[in-house]
């Protein structure tokens, strides 16, 4: 009798042990991919890429600190409902990026680019904007990204 009430009282913590280390042992991806497009139309042709969208003022906040990676393609998009100037700064960002200013009507209102990892130098919009893309630096050079460029994603008019 003693073995049946000692078994399961053995059994339940070696179980729940068991399971936390094989979840600690599961790897977590840097990058969570969104499954949401955003497209620039550039003079040399249509940029696609796949966007994290941020909306609120807590996931605005933190952003893209902490993360590693930022893979070719990806960005996070911040979306801030409405048109206003606004700015960025590096802290706790470990990698460097273009932040792309897209305005109301789905314009490229101003680009800072190549921002300086971990700095708390604030980057501003250069005029109101409703979202800011952030893309891994050098991206707007290497595709011929610039201001006045057309973006395509719902939270713009344009789309």
């Amino acid at each position: 009798m003693k073995s049946r009430f000692f078994l399961p009282s053995v059994v339940a913590p070696l179980a729940t042990l068991l399971l936390a280390l094989l979840w600690t042992a599961i790897p977590v991806p840097a990058w969570t991919a969104s499954n949401e497009t955003l497209e620039i139309a550039t003079q040399s042709g249509v940029r696609a890429f796949a966007v994290e969208v941020v909306a609120t003022e807590e996931e605005r906040q933190k952003g893209l600190m902490f993360r590693k990676e930022l893979p070719e393609g990806n960005g996070m998009l911040f979306d801030f409902k409405v048109e206003a100037p606004v700015s960025f700064w590096m802290k706790n960002t470990y990698i460097s990026l273009d932040m792309i200013f897209i305005r109301a009507d789905g314009r490229i209102a101003s680009i800072a680019e190549n921002t300086e990892p971990m700095s708390e130098r604030l980057v501003p919009s250069a005029g109101p904007v409703r979202g800011v893309l952030e893309v891994i630096a050098g991206t707007s050079r290497k595709l011929g990204i610039k201001p006045g460029d057309r973006v395509g994603h719902w939270i713009f008019s344009g789309k």
